[in-house]
């Protein structure tokens, strides 16, 4: 049997992201178990990580298994000029499972190729965040109770924003969804996602700010501006503040909304939603412990 790897959102099918969904549901009633038992898994963290490390370290733990690795590329050999070609080679002997995180974009498909292990995506670079798309799709499904005919708002940094990339591509997957960006003209949708929903006949729609329209969203999905993928610090501090979520603007929004955020939160939300109801972030990166076993469990094909 190949090695199977995620990479890609765009690497599962649709069955396979309900199959996560139908594992993650499962592991949220039993989190506890001994899949992994006897497994090492590696955590290769090459950029800063809170909640995507210590939620894959925590499904691994609770799954059983022996984490190893780094969440500072400083304090490994990467620091003395060993490229990731090595890394990924010497680590492949010792690990059954490699989940890495990398600035440089196709960093975790090369790694893929190199590796003779399966690897897992924790995200490389804008390009995609594949493990946080699938905690998403199982936080949209427990709040919605479907992931068709949904209205999805989508907020802040869609340029640079490997979450927003990721979600787009697997909601597109599923009944007539609708996609309405927000975002300043800098931090725009790319050019390639707008042509990919055209060519599916998805609709979409553009707004320059937040308008009354987000009473039709069924997810309001909020993205910080993420200073680090600014080679400009200028263009960073001209767009940082321009969209922020009030709970004053919640008022008249439907009562099934969720607001979803990949986090960490910067100041794209005050600190007065987070007591509405309707404010999902916090119990969003709760569900990533669940869908992340699932991830694994489904990796190494262990029932």
């Amino acid at each position: 049997m190949s090695k199977r790897d995620l990479i890609s959102i765009m690497d599962y099918t649709k069955e396979e992201y309900l199959r996560i969904m139908e594992l993650a549901a499962e592991f949220e009633k039993n989190p506890n178990q001994d899949l992994l038992k006897g497994k090492v898994v590696a955590t290769l963290f090459f950029e800063p990580s809170t909640r995507t490390r210590l939620s894959f370290e925590t499904a691994i733990n609770r799954l059983g298994g022996k984490v190893i690795g780094f969440s500072d590329s400083n304090n490994s050999s990467v620091s003395k000029g060993e490229t990731l070609y090595d890394t990924i080679k010497i680590v492949s002997n010792y690990a059954d499972l490699i989940i890495i995180r990398h600035p440089l974009e196709g960093s975790a498909r090369y790694a893929a190729e190199i590796s003779s292990v399966p690897v897992i995506n924790a995200g490389d670079g804008a390009n995609q965040h594949p493990s946080q798309t699938l905690l998403d799709m199982y936080s949209i499904k427990k709040t919605q109770g479907t992931l068709d005919n949904l209205n999805i708002f989508m907020v802040g940094d869609l340029k640079y924003g490997r979450t927003v990339h990721s979600l787009l591509m697997a909601i597109s997957q599923f009944e007539n969804p609708i996609f309405n960006f927000i975002a300043p003209e800098e931090l725009q949708i790319p050019k390639e996602y707008k042509i990919y929903l055209k060519e599916k006949g998805i609709r979409f729609f553009e707004h320059p700010e937040f308008t009354d329209i987000i009473s039709e969203a069924d997810i309001v999905y909020m993205t910080r501006v993420q200073k680090e993928r600014f080679s400009d610090p200028i263009e960073y501090e001209n767009v940082k503040n321009v969209f922020i979520l009030k709970n004053k603007m919640l008022e008249k929004t439907k009562p099934n909304m969720r607001i979803l955020h990949p986090l960490p939160r910067i100041n794209e939300i005050s600190r007065d939603v987070d007591q509405n109801k309707k404010a999902y972030y916090f119990q969003q990166a709760h569900n990533g412990i669940f869908a992340r076993e699932a991830i694994i469990a489904h990796t190494l094909g262990l029932d």
